[in-house]
């Protein structure tokens, strides 16, 4: 057992490098005020007191929470139809399929960015559009891989029971397909959603820099302005939303297991 342990070490290692001690330094920033060095820290909570006394800053987290919410919910609409269709169909053509969805993905998020902007450039939609038309290219296949999966899962013979049992189409859906899909529905959410909230690339390629979100607020604020405490503070912020959400769908995960 302990020689199994010892091969952890290096993935502790990986941690404590590149997430522990970056967390602790966005953490440090955050409390601090500017101008600090190694040896006096001013901790103050003025960083987050700025942004929550601020409406423009509460005004772009709703927004930033809107999209991200408006994403998901569309890739749902379209994501869970798109599964149950791909999962009713032979072996060899849902590999096919899933073969298909994946291949975007593997090219890069900023060539398929550029790509989308170059093409909505012929249409007179608002920046907020062409922001969720991005986003939703971007995390449907997250969505459809992960509802599909869970329902390629479930034994036909569950189906045929409920119709042995005078269920239809519509009843086998709702009481069997459906509520069994739950958890690759979550999966599928928190996927898509802690991404798009956080998401800064596409706004400000296709929002043509007229339409902030949180994420393009802290680049601002690291890269743009150099006020590093402020942007850790709202790196926090935002770090402590996106750590409730998975919470609060690990906890419907788990009670819809449990049902």
């Amino acid at each position: 057992m302990k020689s199994f342990f010892r091969m952890s070490y290096p993935y502790i290692l990986w941690i404590g490098i590149f997430i522990v001690a970056p967390m602790f330094m966005i953490l440090l920033y955050a409390i601090t005020r500017t101008g600090n060095n190694t040896l006096t820290f001013q901790f103050t909570l003025d960083n987050f007191s700025r942004f929550f006394s601020d409406p423009d800053f509460i005004k772009v987290l709703l927004t930033s929470l809107r999209i991200a919410l408006f994403t998901t919910v569309f890739c749902l609409l379209i994501g869970y139809p798109a599964a149950l269709f791909i999962a009713n169909l032979s072996d060899r053509a849902q590999t096919l399929m899933t073969l298909l969805m994946t291949l975007p993905m593997w090219i890069n998020m900023l060539l398929k960015t550029y790509a989308w902007r170059g093409i909505l450039l012929n249409f007179d939609f608002s920046s907020e559009l062409k922001v969720f038309i991005g986003m939703v290219y971007d995390f449907l296949p997250f969505m459809i891989i992960q509802i599909h999966t869970s329902i390629a899962k479930l034994d036909p013979n569950l189906l045929v029971a409920a119709h042995d049992l005078g269920a239809n189409n519509v009843k086998s859906f709702l009481k069997v397909t459906l509520p069994l899909s739950v958890p690759g529905i979550i999966s599928g959410i928190t996927l898509v959603f802690l991404p798009a909230v956080s998401s800064f690339v596409i706004p400000k390629m296709l929002g043509g820099g007229n339409y902030v979100l949180i994420g393009n607020l802290i680049e601002i604020y690291f890269q743009q302005t150099g006020d590093w405490n402020f942007g850790s503070a709202i790196s926090l912020i935002m770090a402590l939303i996106i750590i409730t959400a998975m919470w609060a769908t690990k906890k419907l995960d788990r009670s819809a297991q449990e049902d």
